[in-house]
């Protein structure tokens, strides 16, 4: 045993005590293997302290005494109780017992992580370890359950890689615009094709063909050749559909429109319209008409001078539901309001090159003469005469754009002022109903200020 003094100094009566151990030590281990070994240092160290204590390290067979568990911190040894090698054991003069903790190399590997995880371990009561353990299984059984809730799910599909290998082993081609068109086109023209494939396809084409791009494309691969053997067919159904896919084509594509009344698309429109067809026809063949026309100077002179507006009255005189003369009407309707307003910004000075020729286009198009000589003046009115809202609409509308040239006939004509006046009285009533009901500018209101400004024209 080591016995390390730590104080300024000792007193002579404890010096003499020591020494009275030492020796009574030396005595009893004569003869026989000493269990022990003891040994008194003097401290060297200057300093006082009030604390007098000595610190003993002890190395002491446990055998099968009960053996100490040191810590970290010092702790006092009960009576009899051993210590593990390798630990510190003092003796603490003040208090008189003796005291124990971890020796220096056991101190090396009390780290605080393994105090945190013995105080962890430590912490639990034997109650929450019930309730993490039933914790546990719960987490378990649920698991198992989404498991083979999966697995059911997965089952009722074809896996990811199974698809991948089927459309590898099916070799799928995606086809362009231009390369589904083509392929149309060729079986429009095979001999084998029923009037039935023939219609399916041409729904395919319009469909297509709204397409900027795609019209063009149908155009330059000899489409619209096909189409025009379409409308001159003796089947009114391949008529009515070809006439379809060109409206489609032409409407707001400049370049379709060119090609189309080049290729005598337009001789042939009006020659359906004079010739009788089916009312499902001529819907669509007029559809193509206003569409070639639309924003198309060169169009409507073609339209003009090869009779045109002759054919349109001629329809209209014959037409008793009214259908048509409202699609007649609203495309001469269009057509002078649009020349209408290219001449109002022609006299804007400063328009390009581009602009003034379009105008220079429209100022050929003697519009209104024409509509004045084929009588029209007198045509529209009778539009009047229908019960639908909507077709009275459409002739107020045209009436007022053709009241430059019209103004003399509208005053001369006794029935048309009476039934503007009958109109008028109607509608209004009409307009008090929406005022009652929170629209004070509704439909029938502008039914109203279209009447108005038609009789401001007629004074």
């Amino acid at each position: 045993m080591r016995l390390i003094s730590r104080g300024a100094s000792l007193s002579g009566s404890t010096l003499a005590a020591l020494c009275l151990l030492h020796c009574c030590h030396i005595a009893s281990v004569q003869g026989q293997k000493s269990e022990s070994a003891l040994t008194v240092v003097e401290n060297k160290e200057g300093g006082g302290g009030e604390e007098e204590e000595e610190e003993v390290t002890i190395d002491e067979d446990e055998g099968d005494l009960e053996v100490a568990q040191p810590t970290e911190e010092w702790q006092t040894l009960k009576p009899g109780q051993a210590v593990p090698a390798g630990s510190h054991v003092r003796l603490n003069l003040q208090t008189g017992q003796r005291e124990v903790r971890l020796g220096e190399e056991q101190l090396k590997y009390w780290t605080q992580e393994h105090r945190e995880k013995e105080e962890t371990q430590s912490s639990f009561s034997p109650d929450e370890l019930k309730r993490a353990m039933k914790k546990i299984k719960e987490d378990q059984s649920a698991a198992s359950k989404d498991t083979d809730q999966q697995d059911s799910v997965a089952s009722k599909y074809r896996p990811l890689e199974e698809l991948k290998r089927d459309l590898a082993q099916l070799e799928m081609l995606v086809e362009t615009d231009a390369q589904i068109m083509r392929r149309l086109l060729e079986q429009f023209n095979s001999s084998n094709s029923t009037t039935e494939q023939r219609l399916s396809i041409l729904l395919e084409l319009e469909y297509m063909v709204h397409q900027v791009d795609n019209a063009q494309t149908l155009c330059s691969m000899g489409g619209l050749q096909l189409i025009l053997r379409g409308l001159n067919s003796s089947d009114f159904r391949l008529q009515e559909s070809s006439a379809f896919v060109l409206g489609s084509a032409v409407a707001s594509n400049p370049v379709v429109q060119v090609k189309a009344v080049e290729s005598g698309a337009l001789q042939t429109l009006l020659t359906i319209l004079a010739t009788t067809q089916p009312l499902r026809v001529k819907k669509k063949v007029l559809f193509a008409v206003a569409s070639l026309l639309r924003h198309f100077p060169y169009a409507q002179r073609h339209f003009l001078s090869h009779g045109g507006l002759q054919v349109l009255s001629e329809l209209f005189r014959a037409d008793g539901g009214g259908v048509l003369r409202t699609r007649i009407v609203t495309m001469l309707n269009d057509m002078i309001s649009e020349k209408e307003l290219i001449s109002q910004a022609g006299l804007d000075p400063a328009l390009d090159a581009s602009h003034m020729e379009r105008v220079r286009q429209y100022s050929k198009v003697s519009l209104q003469g024409e509509l004045l000589e084929k009588g029209w003046c007198s045509l529209v009115p009778q539009l009047l005469e229908s019960t639908e809202h909507d077709y009275r609409e459409k002739a107020l509308r045209a009436l007022l754009a053709m009241a430059p040239v019209c103004a003399d006939q509208y005053r001369s004509d006794g029935s048309l002022l009476g039934s503007l006046l009958s109109l008028r009285d109607q509608y209004q009533e009409m307009v008090q109903s929406e005022m009652i009901v929170g629209e004070e500018n509704g439909y029938f209101a502008e039914i109203v200020e279209l009447i108005d400004a038609l009789q401001v024209k007629m004074k």
